[in-house]
């Protein structure tokens, strides 16, 4: 399969899958859709910034829910709410605010984090989520004894306690925004200027390229796209608290885009839905074996389903399912024009361009 044929049909599965999820209101229930496909897509979209960061700059953030924590904070201090500072103001420029309130965080941080690189990279990523976590546990006037509940939504979203539609609707609507945006900068002079800067940053850096500054726009755009999982969380839960950025939830993130595919885009929402079923059926459906599983051992099922992937293929879920797809076309014969005969034997999935 050509790159272009290969490009085309990438494009024709992701439209399908577009057009199922905008149907899925039709077809399951209120509950599977307001709670399970809507957290999938917002925890796809909070992936995303991470896999944007890994795939195409070569730098695994952790920083991303910190991010996010930031974003949905402002946004509950911002908004007529009970806690924090419930100034009142309208829900769209209080979501205006805090995008641009965490992409500026995010851009500073960038300055710091992206002169280095590999397990320095990680750690500073992290500690930067851990003090966002514990700043706002400390500072109750922002985050509330309780979190800052009852916030106030905007219109466009309605109450999504009763009717969970037009928040599934704007929460698909950004993650194919957030989706062909990522996928658009990848192919522009940045996206390849930075790919390049992940594989051979000597080289570009001899070439005349600021490595520096390619590394701190991406980190500011995965900012961006972080700010909007974090607006788009407190949409979902109408509350926020600094338990909900603490470190485990930092981890899930990670765990969400490893399982998808660290390195593909589609992997942080597949990875999310995948993470999304387990957190909300595996209580039902796992056996209580004594002390090891049960219905409150969620982490360890979602460890070994992180385990069991991983050593099945590094790409996650998207790399597996590419895979099986080569190999299934690799071991069809193809036939020549007109005269029946097997042609060449197609390429090895590494020779083509992604």
């Amino acid at each position: 399969m050509t790159p272009v044929s290969r490009g085309r049909s990438s494009y024709l599965v992701i439209a399908v899958v577009v057009v199922l999820a905008a149907l899925a209101p039709l077809v399951f229930t209120d509950f599977f859709v307001s709670v399970i496909l809507t957290k999938a897509l917002w925890l796809g979209v909070a992936a995303a910034s991470l896999i944007f960061l890994s795939a195409f700059g070569g730098m695994v953030s952790l920083a991303q829910v910190g991010i996010y924590g930031i974003a949905g904070m402002t946004f509950a201090n911002l908004v007529a709410a009970d806690g924090g500072l419930a100034t009142a103001w309208g829900p769209w420029p209080a979501t205006l605010a805090a995008l641009v309130v965490a992409t500026i965080v995010g851009l500073g941080f960038g300055a710091i984090c992206a002169r280095s690189e590999g397990i320095y990279f990680l750690m500073i990523t992290l500690a930067f989520s851990v003090l966002v976590y514990y700043f706002f546990s400390q500072v109750t006037q922002l985050s509330g004894f309780g979190g800052v509940n009852n916030l106030d939504l905007p219109a466009l979203v309605g109450n999504p306690g009763l009717d969970g539609t037009a928040l599934y609707y704007t929460t698909l609507v950004a993650s194919v925004l957030v989706f062909l945006g990522l996928r658009y900068v990848s192919r522009t002079p940045f996206g390849l200027s930075l790919q390049g800067l992940r594989d051979e940053p000597s080289r570009m850096r001899a070439l005349g390229f600021d490595v520096t500054r390619h590394r701190l726009l991406a980190f500011g755009l995965a900012a961006f796209i972080a700010a909007i999982a974090g607006v788009l969380s407190v949409w979902y839960n109408r509350r926020i608290s600094p338990g909900s950025i603490n470190l485990e939830q930092t981890i899930n993130i990670l765990i969400i885009a490893v399982v998808g595919g660290l390195y593909r885009l589609e992997g942080a929402w597949v990875g999310a839905l995948v993470y999304a079923l387990l957190d909300n059926y595996s209580r039902e459906w796992t056996p209580e074996v004594g002390n090891v599983l049960g219905a409150e051992r969620f982490n360890t099922i979602i460890g070994i389903v992180f385990l069991i992937i991983v050593l099945l293929s590094p790409g996650g879920l998207v790399g597996l399912w590419e895979k099986l797809s080569d190999r299934f076309r690799r071991g069809r014969p193809t036939t020549g024009a007109g005269t029946g005969a097997e042609g060449p034997p197609q390429q090895a999935l590494s020779s083509e361009v992604p």
